[in-house]
Parts: C-alpha cells; sequence; structure tokens
C-alpha cells in the first residue's frame, strides 16, 4: 500500500504508475476522498481544541464562582458536533482505506515500459539448449512411459490441475523439494519454516493478493479463509503488527509449501501437462531487509534461485519484466526461465520481487532503526522454485533415446536415503 501523503505529492507518478500496470484503479476518486476526510479532520481538530478551552475556562469559572450555564449549553453542542463528524469521519476513513487498497506498487525506474510479456528485456542467458541426436519427447510422453504420473486419476479425484503423482515420480517430486530445501538451508544460509497454508483475510490482504485477486484464490466461505497460492503469503506476514530491531534485519526463510490458485484469469493459457496447476508444489525464498539493502536483495534472491537451476544443469534466461507484466505489488520482477526441449519453449520456474514497502505498509511490519526512528522495511520473495515445470525440464533434458531419464547425479542423494 501506498503512503496517502506520497499520493498527494506524486499525483502524476501515481496515475503514470497505474497505466503502466494495466490497473484500473480510480485515483481521482480517491484524492476526492482524501479531500474530504482532510476537510473533516480539520473540522474534528478545531471542535475538540474549542471543547478543550471551554473545559479549561469551565473549570477556572469554577474557582471563582462564576456562571458557566452558556459554558455547558456550549459543551453539549460541541460534543453532539463532534459526535456527527466522528461518526462521518469514520465512514470516510474506512472508504480512504478500501480505495489506498486498489492502487498499485510503482515500478522502479529501471523497469522496461510496455504494455505486456512482448516487452520483457531478457537480461542473462546461462548455459545453451541440449542437443540431441533424436527428437525429444515431451514430458506428458516421458511421464507415461515411465508411470510417474496420473492425470487423469487426479482429475477424478479434484478435477483438471490437480495432478497425482505416482511410483518413482512421487519420489522425484519429493527430492527435488528436499534437495532445494536442503541447499538453501546448507549453501545460502536460510532458516527454513513450516507455514500454515490456510490463512485469514488480513494475511492475504497483507501480501496484496486480496482484493485485487480474490477470484483466483481458493476460498474456504464458512470460515472466510483462504487456500495459499505461494508461501508469500505466510511468511511474510509472520511480523505484521510487529516492530523489528535492525539488528535483526536482514532476515532470510526458505518454505516449501503446496500451492493453490484457481487461474480464473487464465483461460486460454497453455495448461498441457504440468505447464499450469491449481495445485503445486514451490519452494519459496523470502527476505526482510533494511530499504537501503532491498536492491541488492533482489540480486542475491535471483542468484540463489539460479543456484537450482545450475546444480541441475539446465539451461535458463532471466527476464526482467515489464511495468505491465509486474504482479500488482511489486517494484521490480525478475522471471527466471528454463529450456524444456522436449516442449520446445522457455517455461518460467521463478519469479523475483522487490516490493519495498508496500507489503509492509499493508501488514504493518516496521522496524527501529539506528538512531530510534521507526519506519517500514522491505519485502522481497521469489521461488526457489517451484516444482512442475522444474520437473518438465530435468524429465526432457535428461531424456535418452529409449525413453527413461538418467537423472542428475545431485538427486542421487536424495533418492536414495537409508533409514
Amino acid at each position: 500500500m501506498l503512503d496517502i501523503k506520497f499520493i498527494r505529492n506524486n499525483i502524476e507518478l501515481v496515475r503514470q504508475a497505474i497505466h503502466n500496470k494495466n490497473e484500473k484503479a480510480d485515483l481521482d476518486a480517491l484524492l476526492e476522498i482524501d479531500e474530504q476526510r482532510r476537510k473533516l479532520q480539520f473540522a474534528f481538530d478545531n471542535l475538540k481544541a474549542y471543547q478543550n478551552s471551554v473545559s479549561a475556562l469551565i473549570a477556572q469559572k469554577k474557582k471563582t464562582g462564576d456562571n458557566i450555564e452558556n459554558e455547558l449549553k456550549a459543551m453539549t453542542n460541541t460534543a453532539e458536533a463532534i459526535k456527527a463528524i466522528s461518526a462521518h469521519l469514520s465512514i470516510v476513513n474506512e472508504k480512504l482505506e478500501k480505495m489506498l487498497l486498489t492502487i498499485p506498487n510503482i515500478p522502479q525506474a529501471d523497469v522496461p515500459v510496455g504494455r505486456d510479456e512482448s516487452s520483457n528485456k531478457i537480461v542473462k542467458i546461462w548455459g545453451e539448449p541440449k542437443q540431441f541426436p533424436f527428437t525429444p519427447k515431451d514430458h506428458l510422453e516421458l511421464a507415461s512411459q515411465n508411470k510417474l504420473l496420473d492425470l487423469p486419476r487426479g482429475a477424478k479425484i479434484s478435477g483438471s490441475g490437480f495432478p497425482l503423482y505416482t511410483g518413482e515420480g512421487a519420489r522425484i517430486e519429493r527430492s527435488l523439494i528436499n534437495f532445494m530445501l536442503e541447499y538453501h538451508l546448507q549453501k545460502h544460509n536460510y532458516t527454513e519454516l513450516i507455514a500454515p497454508v490456510i490463512v485469514n483475510r488480513k494475511t492475504m490482504t497483507g501480501t496484496g493478493q486480496l482484493p485485487k485477486l480474490e477470484e483466483d484464490m481458493y476460498r474456504i466461505e464458512k470460515d472466510d479463509l483462504f487456500l495459499i497460492p505461494t508461501a508469500e503469503v505466510p511468511v511474510t506476514n509472520i511480523f505484521a503488527d510487529e516492530v523489528l530491531s535492525y539488528k535483526d534485519l536482514p532476515k532470510q526463510f526458505v518454505a516449501y509449501t503446496p500451492c493453490f490458485r484457481r487461474e480464473a484469469g487464465s483461460y486460454g493459457k497453455e495448461t498441457k501437462g504440468l505447464q499450469r496447476l491449481h495445485q503445486f508444489n514451490k519452494v519459496e525464498l523470502v527476505h526482510f531487509t533494511e530499504p537501503e539493502k532491498s536492491a541488492a536483495a533482489l540480486e542475491q534472491i535471483l542468484s540463489d534461485a539460479e543456484d537450482i537451476l545450475q546444480a541441475f544443469n539446465l539451461h535458463y534466461r532471466v527476464a526482467a519484466l515489464c511495468t505491465g507484466d509486474l504482479s500488482f505489488a511489486s517494484q521490480k520482477t525478475y522471471d527466471l526461465e528454463v529450456w524444456a526441449p522436449g516442449t520446445g519453449k522457455y517455461l518460467e520456474v521463478s519469479s523475483v520481487s522487490n516490493f519495498g514497502e508496500f507489503q509492509a505498509r499493508r501488514a504493518n511490519i516496521r522496524y527501529k532503526d539506528k538512531t530510534g526512528k521507526v519506519k517500514h522495511l522491505h519485502t522481497l520473495n521469489g521461488s526457489g522454485v517451484a516444482t512442475p515445470r522444474l520437473l518438465i525440464a530435468i524429465l526432457e533434458t535428461y531424456q535418452t533415446e529409449d525413453g527413461s531419464i538418467n537423472l542428475p547425479a545431485v538427486l542421487e542423494p536424495f533418492l536414495h536415503l537409508i533409514l
């Protein structure tokens, strides 16, 4: 959430951000409500000041024995006026808060301006596409041949987009999760969390999923709770309504969770096999930093996510997202896109984002700096990484001509654990 004072002082910047992000927030309506609130607050403050002055006069007259009938009448009238204005102010404040939740974050100055993903900028390419002496199969053919997935039975149980991993497929999926967790713990110095996968409305609002993306979320209507779309949601909110010390920062957490997304706005997008799911597994990286260190933290999370793909020796590229492809809450985002040779295209396996103080304001996460001043910290996160498209890339990259899979050697210790 943006500070209303910032919006007031940077109207054209905010208006441009709304336009560049393809949002439909009504900035003029918000400013009108803000003006109403300020006028009401001014009237309220004046009445309270008058009430205090009359109260002091009454106390003085009581000491001298003077008549206070007029003052008591004035106090009654003032109290009624204060009550009426206070009620109106409460309504306007609530309306303003709701409207502030519809204003997107401001893209950083170095984010490419563009309407959609066609304006994203490739900033790095690692490795080269694997060349095969045969025509590579896609992951669905490979999964079927090796009995790794049973998508029809998954659909029978829950519906399309809910995969059923079977036999060796289930073991590979589990090994990917364990490998990534241990890699981030041992090589990148993260602290592991096991977070709830069902959260309340306040928590979803804190990270920016609500109110904008409610149609994309799975909601438990009776309790007004939500299945999480990413571990970013519960992990970012662990410090909601708290004040940390600068000595506590930075904090770096890694968490594995299943993720749930209705993908209500994704009609027409590629949904073949594991490419787009309603339930999927993901290892998430979340950072809390001082504002002046968040730019470096973004590059660190990106590097940490890249290390996973490099450990599997997978060809990938890094895209800097343009304004029109940024999420509602993001200031700057990189996407990691891994090459899937059987599918014949790059697949996003990670988005790494800096949110500045946007989420911290919504969730009321603050810290006390070296001077003792309390400020909002910066939050960042990135997938480290999501498993479905990673599995696609691994199966298709490490396939042999007969359709068997020679899995990367780094997975061996996680596939053959000895109890």
